[in-house]
């Protein structure tokens, strides 16, 4: 499992209108190309949201499921990205003061990257995490104009 934290300059709400707006997934999630469809419910449980991913012209389709919705305080998502299998995506706010800390948990469910978890897969999906987190900090403080 990765395990990456980041205290957000911004209210758990104001972070929360981030997760729950599907289309801006690409804004902030490292690797997204393109963000193909959004249920109009997202995020509710069972919601999908389907992405292209890839780096350059390496690209595939990936589907989000929303597996928990708690509003403002945790989302769980299982990405499912064939021939690689799927992860269980957990992303949880805590109120801290008027900030937010994040907390995003990684673990790889099925496939491949059942069999490859630990080092040195582990570190690089921690790598990605954290360069997700900084971003959707930076996306969430400028919206509400402090500096990150």
């Amino acid at each position: 499992m990765a395990r990456n934290r980041r205290l957000i300059l911004s209210s758990p709400s104001e972070v929360w209108d981030l997760l729950s707006d599907g289309y801006r997934y690409g804004e902030w999630v490292t690797g997204t190309q393109q963000v193909l469809a959004a249920d109009t419910h997202w995020p509710e449980v069972g919601a999908r949201l389907r992405v292209r991913v890839g780096l350059g012209p390496l690209a595939l389709e990936d589907t989000c499921v929303v597996r928990i919705c708690e509003p403002q305080r945790r989302l769980e998502l299982e990405a499912k990205a064939n021939p690689f299998g799927a992860a269980r995506i957990a992303m949880k706010l805590v109120p801290w003061g008027e900030n937010t800390l994040v907390t995003l948990d990684w673990h790889p469910l099925r496939g491949p990257g059942v069999r490859m978890h630990g080092l040195p897969v582990d570190y690089i999906v921690a790598v990605r995490n954290g360069m997700m987190l900084t971003k959707l900090a930076r996306i969430a403080v400028g919206e509400h104009g402090d500096i990150v």
